[in-house]
């Protein structure tokens, strides 16, 4: 695998390597808060239904915010949204380890979400214009660097802890890495717009391209089956360490040690995943992953003690490798050239999807969290019968 693996990292430009750490810097504040939340809400006292809306609404509103984005990437203006978005992301990040209640949270979160559509989306369409031809590969790579930050997240918050301190001086200390970012992303040059097959330049996404890409089935398609998948990618993971203090009735720790077990195998599998995708189809794995975790994550759900069900959390993680990358190279397949469309129509439909965690708190607040996340298994059911009659595309 490594004879495969370091090859592909090591032919990555400069700017892809900045790209690639933007994602690592989100997710690695994604990763902090993911593990942490048991430890915001007893220190802010929070519901079920209090962190439901944490999850989705501001979710929901940068929906109305980052279409925009979209709009202004195809325009040339890929390079100012990233950074301009770096220095909100980071304010939102200090705003979070300052926060003294659920309102202030909250607020910090809603400046976070259209900060991170800034800063992290639009990175993400620049590096899937620096090599079109290989978009599953590049998303593979990017899924890979997400999953190194979502790993070093619990990893840190643990690290602060044994230091004596709290959460909060683990989101002040992400929020000053996300500035230095920025200025080392503020050195970097970026691409000129890239060019269609026949030499000319695609033209800039409107509020009609936009709305006459939604409408076509195979971007529905993709769309549909990226929201469902991330039942048992993100959605899973913001649930997970209350899970296992809430119903299994471990400590806050041992919750921790879940979140990092589940996003550590899937960091190992995700790094598995690029060479993979050098010798098989990505929808082919798609279709027996997904099969196999109709079958595992039920299981997890029903096994009893801690240990049983961390080996299944583990496996949990393994299976769901390569989710999203693959189903995102597919959604930027559809429209060549448009990737500023992609990230607009993906913020659009992002609406829904930001409904889903807060469906979910606010059933576990009525019937319990160990009901609430029997739903989820409708993400690999969904996902298994889209993959096995992928859309035509459009002539």
């Amino acid at each position: 695998m490594s004879e495969r693996l370091f090859p592909a990292l090591r032919r990555l430009s400069g700017l892809a390597v900045t790209l690639l750490l933007i994602e690592f810097v989100d997710e690695l504040v994604f990763g902090v808060g993911e593990a942490a939340w048991p430890l915001i809400r007893t220190d802010l006292r929070l519901d079920y239904a209090q962190i439901g809306l944490l999850m989705s609404v501001p979710g929901l509103l940068a929906a109305f915010v980052e279409p925009v984005f979209g709009l202004w990437a195809d325009r040339g203006l890929k390079r100012w949204l990233v950074l301009g978005g770096g220095v909100c992301f980071a304010a939102s990040a200090l705003l979070t380890g300052l926060a003294p209640n659920f309102v202030v949270l909250l607020a910090s979160f809603i400046l976070f979400f259209p900060a991170s559509g800034a800063f992290v989306s639009v990175a993400q369409t620049v590096l899937m214009d620096l090599d079109p031809r290989r978009m599953e590969l590049q998303m593979a790579r990017w899924t890979l660097a997400g999953s190194l930050g979502v790993v070093a997240g619990p990893i840190v918050l643990t690290v602060v802890g044994w230091a004596g301190l709290s959460w909060r001086s683990a989101y002040i200390s992400l929020a000053i890495l996300a500035i230095l970012l920025v200025l080392f992303t503020a050195r970097t040059r970026f691409p000129s717009p890239p060019m269609s097959e026949d030499g000319e330049a695609p033209p800039p996404a409107n509020a009609r391209s936009i709305l006459r890409a939604i409408r076509r089935r195979d971007v529905q398609h993709w769309l549909i089956l990226l929201m469902f998948a991330d039942f048992i990618l993100d959605v899973l993971l913001g649930y997970l360490a209350l899970y296992f203090v809430d119903v299994v009735g471990t400590t806050p720790e041992q919750g921790a040690l879940a979140v990092g077990v589940f996003t550590g195998v899937g960091l190992l599998s995700d790094a598995l995943l690029i060479p993979l995708l050098t010798r098989v189809s990505g929808l082919s794995y798609l279709r027996w992953s997904t099969a196999l975790m109709v079958i595992v994550y039920p299981t997890f759900l029903l096994a009893p003690g801690f240990e049983v069900k961390l080996a299944l959390i583990g496996l949990v993680g393994l299976l769901n490798a390569g989710w999203y990358a693959i189903l995102k190279a597919q959604m930027y397949g559809t429209l060549p050239g448009q990737s500023g469309t992609v990230l607009a129509i993906d913020s659009v439909f992002g609406f829904i999807e930001k409904l889903v965690p807060l469906g979910l708190g606010l059933l576990a607040a009525r019937a319990g969290l160990n009901v609430a996340l029997w739903v989820l298994v409708l993400g690999p059911i969904v996902v298994w019968l889209g993959v096995r009659r992928p859309p035509a595309k459009p002539g």
